[in-house]
């Protein structure tokens, strides 16, 4: 069997949800189908199976269907460095700061890497479904292009064309991508399926036989626009969330740290009809609030500072309103922060603001790990993914929650506990059956508006 990739024909035209749902689909369908994307760039990572950080979009990708999750799946992350600098995590380790610069012209030597994870996935599974990023035609950076490119002409696999449709253009980008791929990568590409579309789907009939007609590239379905509000890629993609607040009691406001990270945190939030969530990026905005949550950052003291500079300190120092600090939220809530080793600044000690007593220290060797912690007295399953370091997983004090863990949300009992505070009213709901169901619907809604009779055929040529 074949293997597949997907391109996009711009960015954020729904690669990620379609990737999910067609290795989705033809895992249900009986083959042996694993999740891949060469390099990501994303803030929002999880902790694999097997140890190390991957992206969020092959991680849920792989646990949707019962997958081990492996660093093979996402043999490259890339992380805010600061300054024209990316944070690198390879097979699942960092390997610490570069400069985009010298990243790129480096590029050669990271090609084995996702040429031997590709290769370790094909030794257990028949098809990867390969993720690309962006789009696959940057003509200057074709040469550079991991995700796109390289791999699908180094396995010469099957390509699907996302497009946007929201975005307008449709017709040109579709057309453009195309004939701008290399010759063997064109004469691979099975199709293409036009994404997010709104209004009556009988409008674009005629669109439909513009592109297979004129352009020569199957239509393998147009798809009606559905909120997912699950697998978020990056703080990007969560903006475009949709939620239903008819029924909300609770206005939960987070703060949209600038290198906010690890932001599926709030996927059961989102997903809660009790709770109206909102990113809040003026503390004005938080008068309005029931609940303040600080959230992980991978820029820490760099976030810290433009806390106190947008003139949030105020109210994280009250004791008030209840606040729910996690991860980098938490290491700010100590005295200091300390960082001998000089890994996130020039500045060996900043001041944190001293809600709970002590010190952060930051160590060179990141903690990466996932089990199941005692957090605010209660069992909950989560992961850790973070270089500062104190002496307490988890503390509260005063109406304030913190700790490194994150998912702490997905468990119903803990968010049941910390949300009945604040309103008693509050119930809860059943968040991983929530998640399966929502996969298993948005998984459906794709299955009846794309061709995957067409897609697995071409496959199995």
């Amino acid at each position: 069997m074949k293997s597949l990739s997907v391109f996009g024909t711009s960015s954020d035209a729904g690669k990620s949800t379609l990737s999910f749902a067609i290795t989705y689909l033809l895992h249900h369908r009986g083959h042996k189908v694993a999740p891949y994307k060469a390099q990501n760039v994303s803030n929002n990572s999880q902790v694999t199976d097997e140890g190390g950080e991957i992206a969020i979009p092959q991680y849920f990708a792989a646990q949707a269907i019962d997958l081990k999750t492996s660093p093979n799946m996402n043999p490259i992350l890339l992380k805010s460095g600061g300054k024209s600098r990316a944070h690198i995590i390879v097979n699942g380790k960092s390997i610490g700061n570069k400069d985009v610069w010298s990243y790129y012209r480096d590029i050669n030597t990271l090609k084995p890497h996702a040429k031997n994870a590709f290769l370790k996935l094909l030794e257990e599974y028949d098809c990867i479904v390969a993720e690309g990023a962006g789009s696959p035609v940057e003509l200057n950076l074709m040469n550079k292009d991991l995700s796109n490119i390289y791999i699908a002409d180094e396995f010469n696999t099957k390509i699907v064309l996302v497009a946007d449709i929201q975005r307008g253009g449709v017709f040109a980008s579709i057309y453009g991508v195309y004939e701008l791929l290399p010759k063997k990568l064109r004469d691979n590409v099975i199709g293409v399926i036009v994404n997010k579309f709104q209004g009556d789907m009988s409008l674009f009939d005629e669109g439909v036989n513009i592109i297979q007609e004129r352009f020569g590239i199957k239509v393998l379905g147009v798809v009606p626009f559905k909120p997912f509000n699950l697998g978020f890629e990056d703080s990007e993609s969560i903006m475009n969330y949709v939620q239903d607040t008819r029924e909300a009691i609770i206005k939960v406001g987070v703060i949209r740290l600038p290198h906010i990270s690890n932001f599926t945190d709030f996927e059961p939030l989102i997903t809660d009809k009790e709770i109206d969530l909102s990113f809040i990026s003026n503390a004005s905005d938080l008068k309005i609030c029931d609940a303040i949550i600080i959230p992980g950052s991978k820029r820490v003291i760099d976030d810290l500072a433009w806390l106190k500079e947008r003139g949030f300190e105020k109210a994280l120092l009250s004791d008030e309103i209840p606040i729910i600090a996690i991860c980098g939220g938490y290491e700010m809530m100590f005295e200091h922060i300390l960082d001998p080793e000089r890994i996130e600044s020039d500045n060996a000690d900043v001041l944190g603001f001293g809600r709970f007593k002590g010190n952060i220290v930051f160590q060179k060797d990141k903690i990466v790990k996932k089990e199941t912690y005692k957090v605010f007295g209660l069992k909950a399953k989560g992961y850790e993914v973070h270089n500062g370091v104190a002496k307490e997983l988890a503390m509260t004090d005063k109406n304030l929650y913190g700790t490194f863990v994150h998912g702490i949300f997905d468990n119903d009992e803990l968010r049941k506990m910390i949300f009945s505070k604040i309103n008693s009213s509050y119930k809860g709901y059943d968040f991983k059956k929530f998640k399966a169901d929502s996969i298993k619907d948005f998984a459906q809604h794709i299955d009846k508006h794309v061709d995957i009779d067409f897609i697995e055929s071409a496959l199995s040529e």
